[in-house]
């Protein structure tokens, strides 16, 4: 992952995130990964709360993710986040799961598709968000 327009996100693995052996049970990733797209879209001036009061909302299209290596109790990390590709009513980011060895740990390609939530149909992007991400 190239670092220009890497948006970053930290993350510390807590006793909740993880099984009996510490190692973060692998459907946290998904959460992780989440969370730092959410951040994403705060930081260019978009939240959840402010798209559901314009009937406009983000569901998981497809999700693509590959396990490299375990995430471990009390592990400092960073979600790294980049905007692959946007389409008229979605937009494909990348995100690697990042050591302080910068080694990822994991790494995902995630399509999101904007919807309206009444309906469950595809809606074009807002346009602030189409400025800011291109």
């Amino acid at each position: 992952m190239t670092q220009l327009n890497v948006f970053k996100w930290p993350v510390t693995i807590y006793y909740e995130d993880t099984d009996v052996g510490g190692v973060v049970y692998h459907a946290n990733y998904l959460k992780f990964f989440e969370r730092a797209r959410t951040e994403y879209l705060r930081k260019i001036g978009l939240n959840q709360q402010q798209l559901f009061s314009q009937n406009m909302s983000f569901v998981v299209r497809s999700l693509n993710i590959d396990f490299l290596r375990g995430a471990k109790l009390d592990d400092q990390l960073m979600v790294h986040t980049v905007v692959q590709n946007t389409r008229r009513a979605s937009i494909e980011f990348s995100q690697e799961l990042v050591n302080n060895n910068n080694e990822v740990l994991c790494k995902a390609l995630v399509k999101i598709a904007c919807v309206d939530p009444t309906k469950m149909k595809p809606i074009a992007l807002p346009e602030q968000l189409k400025l800011e991400i291109n």
